[in-house]
């Protein structure tokens, strides 16, 4: 058996795999066209000021508990997790926010004084929760998305109306506060997609929210990284950064022998690529190709971002280290991005202050914050545009959260669309990946396995099981398991 593998990238998913095929007795090379490891997941550093390019979130830690079990370790062996305590804040409007507590018992209540009788209807909705995601997260998202009869078991069997009604419709049955409703929704959007089109079986996002709770690994999701990386090696894997893949060749029949890397052709037996999907088959002939310009131009892509990393001479007052600015209509923004792709009027938008929880992130009596905009990939992408919605959010801020801090900016970098599309590869520049709604969910995303070329695999939040951190995670032992299955035997 030939057991040379060359994975393209190194973010979340790749870094998956390749510990599992490492693990198998694989020889893994992992090739990095950026100078740094992480994907998405990298990391800034600027003047004493830490910041993670992406990923901000640690949501659903049995997933990555999971994944370091199955090579005898724990997160713990690599970095250190705390539960926040609030886990996050909302604004609506000027000094009018709802602040969501660590504990369950303790969110009950934010509910119940904001809606009188919603606690109940809560306690009922996140039970239901917790089913689906016991189903999904243990079981369903691990399976490679080969055939439709994957998803029917006798537990999603008498769920099947949860996947043709919606999350909105499921939200807004009970619950009656505006406030409330856009709450239950918001974790949605770590897939992707709009309430209103998100299936509600996929309510099991509410359970990683209020059941599992809102984590922070100290020094930030870079030690995410670095503590994979760190196994990755100790199994054996060899990592190669400043290495642009620029080619998969193929012979007579049509089976990977080679990739070209820097202008270097160099023999493989196998590749699976954690790049992003479309750009990974430009590599390839156009007869080898399985999906068509066509067919990527007509998928729904979960949004693109606007980001700003931002450095504070003070500490911002009335913000939590995750605040959500949510004073401006969802459904308007979500128009804008999914409906009639365009910059927002009036957009909603996300600040990080991961400083207030974690020293290491700012020096001393200064702030470190994250700021992003969801955005529709593929449109318009330009300095003035940027700084137009620079000033629009910081003023926002300043008038939510009573406070002046504009003057007290030493410095700002900004990430949008043209830089996914520089430094990932990106399709249109989307920042998350293909929209978790029912026609992309499951054996109806794009492949793990090629069907015109041999041994050749992808893993990444365009394949299944989807966009976010865990499921690049399940991604990857996904590829793995298949490419084992098929090289194994």
């Amino acid at each position: 058996m030939n057991k040379k593998i060359s994975i393209i990238g190194s973010g979340f998913s790749s870094l998956s795999a390749a510990c599992y095929m490492a693990k198998a007795g694989f020889e893994v090379k992992i090739y990095e066209k950026n100078n740094t490891l992480g994907g998405r997941a990298r990391q800034y550093l600027n003047e004493g000021f830490t910041f993670d390019i992406g990923p901000t979130w640690y949501w659903m830690p049995d997933v990555f508990e999971k994944f370091f079990a199955d090579f005898g370790k724990k997160p713990s062996d690599f970095y250190t997790l705390e539960k926040l305590d609030p886990a996050y804040q909302v604004y609506f409007e000027k000094n009018d926010s709802i602040t969501i507590p660590g504990n369950f018992e303790e969110i009950c209540e934010v509910f119940e004084n904001e809606e009188p009788g919603s606690s109940k209807h809560l306690r009922k909705f996140i039970k239901s929760a917790q089913e689906n995601y016991d189903i999904a997260v243990k079981d369903v998202v691990y399976r490679p998305g080969i055939s439709p009869l994957e998803l029917v078991t006798p537990q999603t069997a008498v769920r099947v109306g949860q996947f043709f009604s919606t999350i909105k419709k499921q939200v807004r049955k009970k619950i009656k506060s505006h406030k409330l409703i856009q709450i239950l929704e918001f974790p949605v959007l770590f897939l992707g997609a709009k309430p209103s089109n998100t299936p509600a079986f996929y309510n099991f996002m509410n359970y990683a929210d209020f059941g599992l709770g809102t984590w922070h690994p100290k020094g930030g999701m870079y030690k995410v990284i670095e503590g994979m990386v760190a196994l990755a090696e100790q199994l054996g894997v060899n990592f190669v950064t400043n290495a642009k893949v620029e080619k998969i060749d193929v012979d007579h029949k049509n089976q990977v022998n080679s990739v070209q890397v820097n202008g270097e052709s160099i023999p493989t037996n196998l590749v699976l690529s954690g790049a992003d999907y479309h750009h990974t088959e430009t590599l390839l002939n156009s007869s080898l190709r399985q999906y068509s310009e066509k067919y990527w131009d007509n998928r729904i892509f979960a949004p693109s971002s606007l980001l700003f990393y931002v450095g504070f001479d003070k500490k911002i007052k009335n913000v939590e280290h995750h605040t959500l600015f949510f004073d401006t209509s969802f459904d308007v923004h979500a128009k804008d991005i999914y409906d009639t792709p365009k910059w927002p009027e009036k957009p909603l938008f996300y600040a990080s202050f991961p400083s207030i929880t974690d020293d290491s992130f700012a020096p001393e009596g200064k702030e470190a914050a994250t700021f992003l905009i969801p955005l529709a990939p593929g449109i318009e992408d330009t300095e003035e545009i940027r700084e137009k919605y620079f000033t629009i959010i910081i003023e926002r801020l300043e008038r939510l959260t009573s406070q002046d801090v504009k003057q007290s900016i030493i410095f700002k970098k900004s990430y949008c669309v043209n830089d996914f599309i520089e430094d990932y590869n990106s399709y249109k520049g989307n920042a998350y990946g293909l929209a978790n709604i029912l026609t992309q969910t499951a054996f109806l995303r794009p492949k793990i396995k090629s069907k015109k070329v041999k041994n050749l695999y992808f893993t990444g939040q365009l394949t299944v099981p989807g966009p976010g951190v865990p499921p690049s995670l399940i991604s990857g032992k996904i590829a793995s398991d298949l490419i084992l299955k098929n090289h194994l035997s």
